[in-house]
């Protein structure tokens, strides 16, 4: 399948599954302030597709997070099914059985923006500022760390501005004093499990994968009329 297709076909897949979702939302507030997010993502990725492109992965790892974020402005972060669907499948409670006393699906989602981040960053940095070594390890961590900081600040701020019941849903503590906290350390706890992991495959590789797909893009790019 050429890369083209393939981002079309994210693109398409990722569109039905937002219309579907856009029909009624359990909180239309939430769904239209969570979506803002999702429109600037999609947005930039849309206009920057030519000048800031990226590997297939790392699309297919966008597509996946997108997804999940999509999911959640749907029900809102505190009231995804989740586990019901998991007793659906499996014939018993996770909650029940970890003990959970709150919905951790938006402690999921936090833990997959830095897991699945960090490949895109790397290869926008490695690409378009140049980095190399440990730098292209390190720089993509203190991006999700720093961002996961910013969006705890942004949903506070909303908190404020909005208050009442909108406030609370958007901020989603669930009761929780140390939700940012905790939010802010999964992220950066997927990012360093994904660091580590891109490490591990280009040391035993004894390459670097996304210099080789930078190389593999020139030669495409050299073969075109």
């Amino acid at each position: 399948m050429s890369r083209r297709r393939f981002i079309a076909l994210l693109a398409l897949a990722f569109g039905a599954l937002w219309v579907v979702l856009a029909i009624d939302p359990v909180d239309r507030s939430v769904w239209a302030l969570e979506n803002v997010l999702i429109l600037a993502g999609v947005g930039f990725l849309v206009a920057t597709r030519r000048v800031l492109p990226l590997s297939d992965a790392s699309y297919g790892l966008l597509f996946l997070f997108l997804c999940l974020h999509a999911v959640g402005a749907h029900y809102t972060y505190s009231l995804v099914p989740w586990d019901d669907a998991f007793r659906d499948v499996s014939g018993f409670s996770l909650s029940e059985a970890l003990g959970a006393t709150r919905n951790h699906y938006d402690r999921v989602v936090h833990f997959a923006y830095g897991l699945l981040l960090v490949l895109p960053l790397r290869e926008l940095l490695m690409r378009h500022a140049g980095v190399r070594g440990f730098w292209s390890y390190f720089l993509p961590l203190d991006l999700v760390m720093s961002t996961s900081l910013l969006y705890e600040l942004l949903e506070w701020a909303a908190a404020l501005v909005y208050g009442g019941d909108l406030g609370a849903a958007f901020l989603g503590t669930q009761g929780d004093e140390w939700d940012a906290h905790r939010d802010m350390a999964l992220a950066g706890l997927g990012a360093l499990i994904a660091v580590l992991t891109i490490l591990a495959v280009n040391l035993a590789r004894g390459r670097d994968m996304t210099l080789q797909w930078f190389a593999k893009v020139a030669a495409e790019d050299d073969r075109r009329p």
